[in-house]
C-alpha cells in the first residue's frame, strides 16, 4: 500500500519500550521477600510450572537430596483468573500429563465437545464448510479459563506455592546480566504519581530463576529480549479477541465458527460461538491487528456479528452477563525468540507466543512449557547452577515437546492470509495437506504497527441495550472497578492527530481513547489490559495491583 496524506503508519507514531524502566540494574531491597523461584504471572503456565516444580521438590525432599523450595507466583489481578480470557476449547492432553492420578471427570470442564460447524458468512445468509482439520474438536473440552486457573491455583497452594496476588511485577532486577528477582507496583499513587493516603511502596523479590508467565504481550519479556537482544525469525503479530458471556432460553450444542461477513476483504479473522453449559454461551469475535482500515473497530463488529440470524437465533431473548477483551500471539513458530532463557530466567507460555492459530488453541501449550520450565529449573537448582546455559535445558526440551511440532506444521498459515482471504485459504489448505512443507520456506512478516492503515470512514454503532452493547456498558459487564484517580499507565506519542486517535478509538475496545476539541483524551481507569494499545498505539505498562477487569466465568 503506498504511504501518502490518506495513509496511517502506527508505528511512526509510538514511543519506544521504556527497556530502562522495566530492566533496572539494582540489588534486592534489604525487605525484599527471598525466594528460591519466582514465577511472574498466575496463568496457566506460571501455575502449571509452580506445581510441577513444586512436586519435584517433594520427590527429591522426600528422598533426602533437597531442602524445601520457596516457590512464589505473582498475579497482578486481585483474584486468580481475573484477567484470564480464552474462547476457551481446551484439549486435555497437559493437564492429564500433570495431573495423572485424576480422570478427566475431576478437572474443572464444562463438558465434551458437541460437533464442530463452519459457516462463512454474507450479511443475510450462512454456507456451511468443510471443517478444516487443525479445527476439529474431538475429544476436546469447553471451559472456563477463568475456573481453570483458579483450580490450578488451589492445587499449587495445597503444595505449598505461595501465590501473591493484586502484585503486578513492574521491572525485572537485574545483576549484569542475570535476572535476580523482580519489583513490584506501587499502590495509592494519586493522578500525578505522587503518594495518596493509601500508599504503599513497591515490594521488591529476590529469587534464583525468574520465569515470565506474563501472557500475551508481557512487558517484561518484551523488554529482556531487547535488552538482550534476543530476536526471532519473524516478528510477533497479533489478534484481538473481544468475546461476550450470554445466559440463553435454549441448550446450544455445536462449536460454531465463522468466516467472512462482518469483517472487510482485507481483514483476518473470525467468531466463535460455544455452548458453555445448559443455559449459558460464549460468543466471540477475533480480528488480526494487520487490518487496513484505520476505523476498524472489532467490538463494533462483534455487535453486528450479533445481528445475523445465525447468532440471534441463538441469542434471542438471552441476557449478556460478562464481556471482555484480550490479545493472542499469532506469529506461530517463527515469531518464538531464538532463545526463551538467560541467566536466572525463562519465558513460557503466551509471552513466549506459544499459540496455534489455525487450531485455536493456546492453554495446552502454556500448561505443558510451565511444565517443561518447572523440569528445567529443578535440574538447574538441583546442579546449584542457574546460568543462562544450564537453564537452555528448556529450549531443548521445547524443541522436543508437541509443542514445537504442532507450531511447525502450521507455521506459515497466518502469514499465508497476508495475501487476502481466499487466497490464504488456498494456501492454508495446501499446507495442511503437505503437513506444513508448502509453500517451502518462511513467509515473512512486518510488525502489526508497521502495516500502513487507509484513512476511512466507519457508520457509527447504536447500541440497543439488548443485543448490542456500548463500549462503556461493555466495560461495565467486565467489572472494571479500576480507581478513576488513578495514575495513567499509558505512554502516548507527542504528535496525535485526529486520524491517529481515531485509529486509538476505534482499535480499543474498552473506550479508552477519545478525540476532543483538537486533543487526545486518556481514560486510564477504563482500560481492561487487553495489550492492543502496546501493539499498535500507546505503551501499555503495569500498574497498580487489582486494576483492570474481574472475569468470573471467561
Amino acid at each position: 500500500m503506498p504511504v501518502g496524506p490518506h495513509i496511517i503508519i502506527p508505528a511512526d507514531h509510538q514511543p519506544p519500550l521504556a527497556v530502562d524502566k522495566l530492566i533496572l540494574e539494582e540489588p534486592p531491597g534489604e525487605e525484599a521477600v527471598r525466594l528460591d523461584v519466582l514465577f511472574v504471572g498466575a496463568g496457566p503456565a506460571g501455575l502449571a510450572g509452580a506445581i510441577e516444580l513444586a512436586r519435584l521438590n517433594r520427590r527429591a525432599v522426600e528422598a533426602g537430596g533437597m531442602d524445601k523450595l520457596d516457590i512464589g507466583v505473582l498475579e497482578k489481578a486481585q483474584t486468580l483468573g481475573g484477567h484470564c480470557l480464552s474462547g476457551s476449547i481446551v484439549n486435555p492432553v497437559a493437564l492429564r500429563e500433570l495431573f495423572p492420578e485424576l480422570d478427566d471427570s475431576a478437572f474443572p470442564f464444562r463438558g465434551l465437545v458437541p460437533r464442530d460447524r463452519v459457516y462463512f458468512l454474507t450479511p443475510r445468509r450462512r454456507l456451511r464448510l468443510p471443517t478444516p482439520p487443525p479445527m476439529r474438536n474431538r475429544g476436546n473440552y469447553t471451559a472456563s479459563i477463568c475456573e481453570i486457573v483458579r483450580w490450578l491455583g488451589e492445587q499449587a497452594e495445597g503444595l505449598g506455592v505461595h501465590i501473591m496476588a493484586g502484585y503486578p511485577a513492574e521491572a525485572l532486577l537485574v545483576d549484569g546480566p542475570r535476572v535476580i528477582g523482580a519489583r513490584t507496583t506501587a499502590t495509592g499513587l494519586d493522578r500525578d504519581g505522587k503518594p495518596g493516603s493509601g500508599y504503599a511502596p513497591p515490594t521488591d523479590l529476590a529469587a534464583r530463576v525468574t520465569v515470565l508467565a506474563e501472557g500475551a504481550r508481557g512487558s517484561l519479556s518484551q523488554a529482556w529480549l531487547s535488552w538482550q537482544k534476543v530476536g526471532s525469525d519473524n516478528p510477533q503479530i497479533y489478534a484481538l479477541g473481544v468475546k461476550e458471556l450470554w445466559r440463553v432460553k435454549r441448550p446450544f450444542d455445536a462449536i460454531v465458527h465463522t468466516l467472512g461477513w462482518p469483517l472487510p476483504r482485507d481483514a483476518f479473522g473470525g467468531s466463535f460461538m460455544y455452548p458453555m453449559g445448559d443455559d449459558l454461551v460464549a460468543v466471540g469475535l477475533v480480528v488480526g491487528l494487520d487490518y487496513h482500515a484505520h476505523t476498524l473497530d472489532v467490538h463494533g463488529l462483534l455487535q453486528q456479528l450479533k445481528m445475523h440470524a445465525l447468532f440471534r437465533e441463538v441469542l434471542g431473548g438471552g441476557e449478556m452477563l460478562e464481556w471482555g477483551a484480550k490479545t493472542i500471539p499469532e506469529g506461530g513458530l517463527s515469531a518464538v525468540p531464538q532463545r526463551l532463557t538467560g541467566d536466572g530466567m525463562v519465558i513460557v507460555g503466551d509471552a513466549a507466543g506459544f499459540v496455534d492459530m489455525p487450531s485455536l488453541k493456546g492453554i495446552h501449550y502454556a500448561i505443558q512449557s510451565g511444565m517443561l520450565a518447572a523440569r528445567a529449573v529443578f535440574k538447574a537448582i538441583e546442579s546449584d547452577d542457574c546460568s543462562g546455559d544450564a537453564l537452555s535445558v528448556y529450549d531443548d526440551l521445547i524443541r522436543e515437546s508437541f509443542i514445537r511440532r504442532d507450531l511447525h506444521r502450521r507455521r506459515n498459515v497466518r502469514a499465508g492470509f497476508k495475501s487476502g482471504l481466499w487466497r490464504g485459504m488456498v494456501k492454508a489448505t495446501l499446507m495442511t495437506l503437505t503437513g506444513g512443507r508448502f509453500p517451502g520456506g518462511r513467509i515473512g512478516v512486518i510488525p502489526d504497527a508497521a502495516v500502513p492503515r487507509r484513512i476511512a470512514s466507519s457508520p457509527a454503532l447504536v447500541p440497543d441495550g439488548v443485543y448490542t452493547f456500548s463500549k462503556v456498558d461493555a466495560v461495565y459487564r467486565a467489572d472494571n472497578s479500576t480507581r478513576d484517580d488513578i495514575p495513567s499507565h499509558l505512554t502516548v506519542g507527542e504528535d496525535v492527530t485526529g486520524h491517529l486517535a481515531e485509529l486509538y478509538q476505534h482499535m480499543c475496545p474498552a473506550g479508552v481513547y477519545e478525540w476532543q476539541d483538537g486533543r487526545l483524551v486518556v481514560n486510564a481507569p477504563n482500560c481492561i489490559d487487553c495489550k492492543a494499545t502496546d501493539v499498535l498505539g500507546p505503551r501499555w505498562s503495569p500498574r497498580e495491583g487489582g486494576s483492570g477487569p474481574a472475569y468470573k466465568q471467561m
